[in-house]
């Protein structure tokens, strides 16, 4: 009953969402967050659990939306009984059925050599969908309509709280079921070849087979998340297969942390709102994730994730009040340090790329130009004295770790 406490939580915050957020725009973020943590999961049975660094994922993902697509337009024209709920699993197929092949070859050697052979392959089929243009559509892509189908207790999908319900309920059966992978024998077999293929080899598991097991599995999985993508997009294009979704589902995986099974969720809920935000306030946003990425790589291998169950070892009311002090005394230059740091970006962005519509500038409320020499100053000398109280700040916060964490002596009490 402990074990069900999360995913009954998980449940009650997938219905809940739209009455707190009911806008179409919140809800269109949503339904993306939804099918991304499809899709980073699936990466991570390829990552966290077998070892394998892939670099051409999106294969699996943009092709199920392909055949996802294009069987949604065969059911309409055919008016075959299907609803919609049941499409996804198209996907699924789909990805499960490119991943047999591929997967074979690929996962015939591992480290190094996985990831140029997953590369090659993502590159074929991205060079593939601009010349197959009767499967991928070209340019222009496969458009399709997810109101065609056959629709139960009258439900259409076209409002878009619908469409989030579907992927909502779809993310949440993928996650449970991947999760309950990590708890069978293979997926003990998977953390095995990952840790120690030899020992694996030496005690009778063929190391090959397991690593292709878990490519089919989460080709599956991305199939599934690509179906979904299908489904909410309307549209289909080439870009789906190509490395910026594979460099995507590898920042969130990373950056929620690849040794947690909630660290690709947290990482696809992030990475997802960041696009979203961050792409209608700056054209830098990309520049964002990538230091995002290579700060939380250096400094925070374990990922968000891995931040955040650190605490664990903070058991007692006490340990968090030694710790709130020194969290409060990094925050200040903390905050400065990253404001410095937006300020550096924006204005290099704004001088570089956008310098065609003047110099002048706002940011943060105050008006300057990108050229100015004072507001470089001014904007370089931030980040630099807030590094230096950081520096300064950091053994103290070191020091209530360590006292926070540390077990207290249990007093010993004599009778008479």
């Amino acid at each position: 009953m402990k074990n069900a406490v999360p995913w009954l939580a998980a449940v009650a915050v997938a219905i809940l969402l739209p009455y707190l957020f009911s806008g179409g725009a919140a809800l269109s973020v949503m339904s993306l967050m939804g099918f991304a943590i499809i899709f980073s999961l699936s990466y991570n049975v390829l990552l966290g659990q077998t070892g394998l660094l892939s670099f051409g994922h999106a294969v699996y993902y943009g092709l199920g939306g392909f055949i996802t697509a294009h069987a949604l337009n065969v059911i309409a024209a055919s008016k075959l009984p299907i609803p919609l709920p049941l499409v996804p699993l198209i996907g699924g197929v789909a990805g499960l059925v490119f991943a047999i092949p591929l997967g074979w070859v690929s996962t015939k050697r591992a480290g190094t050599a996985f990831s140029m052979i997953s590369l090659g392959i993502g590159e074929l089929i991205a060079a593939s969908a601009l010349i197959l243009r009767g499967f991928f559509g070209g340019e222009g892509g496969i458009s399709t309509s997810r109101t065609s189908t056959l629709q139960l207790f009258g439900i259409s999908f076209g409002p878009q709280i619908q469409v989030y319900y579907l992927i909502a309920a779809w993310c949440l059966i993928c996650a449970g079921l991947m999760y309950a992978l990590t708890r069978t024998p293979l997926g003990r077999m998977c953390n095995a070849v990952r840790e120690n293929p030899e020992r694996a080899e030496f005690v009778g598991y063929s190391t090959h087979m397991v690593r292709f097991l878990s490519f089919c599995i989460a080709g599956f999985f991305a199939g599934i998340a690509g179906g979904l993508a299908a489904i909410h997009y309307e549209i289909v294009t080439a870009g789906l297969v190509g490395a910026a979704p594979s460099g995507f589902v590898l920042l969130m995986t990373f950056i929620g942390g690849v040794g947690f099974f909630i660290g690709p969720i947290l990482g696809a809920v992030l990475m997802t709102a960041m696009q979203a935000l961050l792409s209608d306030f700056t054209g830098a946003w990309l520049l964002y994730m990538g230091i995002l990425f290579i700060v939380m790589v250096i400094y925070a291998p374990g990922g968000l994730s891995g931040l955040l169950l650190m605490h664990r070892q903070v058991t007692s009311i006490s340990g968090f009040r030694k710790l709130l002090p020194a969290y409060c005394l990094l925050a200040l230059p903390g905050f400065c340090f990253l404001t410095g740091m937006v300020a550096i970006v924006e204005t290099a962005h704004h001088l570089l790329v956008q310098s065609a519509q003047g110099m002048a500038m706002r940011l943060f409320g105050i008006a300057y130009k990108a050229d100015s020499p004072t507001a470089w100053l001014v904007i370089a000398a931030l980040p630099v004295i807030a590094l230096a109280a950081l520096r300064r700040a950091w053994p103290l916060a070191t020091q209530a770790w360590s006292a926070a964490t540390t077990p207290q002596p249990v007093a010993e009490h004599s009778g008479k």
